[in-house]
């Protein structure tokens, strides 16, 4: 199945996607691209939802997010939403994780 193929079929949701979604609150001037990717990225993990956590977290990349930022973020998460949050976000973010090793005694 194509990732997008939801918003495809459904073109009301899409164009909700497109309009509201990064037409209006990911263009608020509140919060930086950086600081959105971020926050989204934290709700995400803490409500379990990996396959999206796994997209933002390489969009929080495309937008000035570190590797070690989003290690960071899967410490915070394993501490104040739970373990197995904490486990299941560092699945998500497995990929970027071993191509962006941690420097040397972290």
């Amino acid at each position: 199945m194509d990732d997008f193929e939801h918003y495809t079929t459904i073109p009301q949701f899409n164009r909700m996607r497109h309009d509201i979604l990064y037409g209006d609150v990911w263009q608020q001037p509140e919060l930086t691209p950086r600081d959105r990717s971020l926050v989204t990225c934290a709700i995400l993990g803490a409500l379990g939802k990996n396959a999206e956590l796994e997209a933002h977290m390489h969009k929080a990349i495309e937008n000035g997010v570190t590797p070690d930022e989003l290690r960071g973020l899967v410490v915070q998460l394993a501490v104040y939403a739970g373990w197995p949050v904490g486990v299941n976000s560092a699945k998500a973010g497995l990929d970027i994780f071993k191509a962006h090793p941690p420097a040397e005694g972290d």
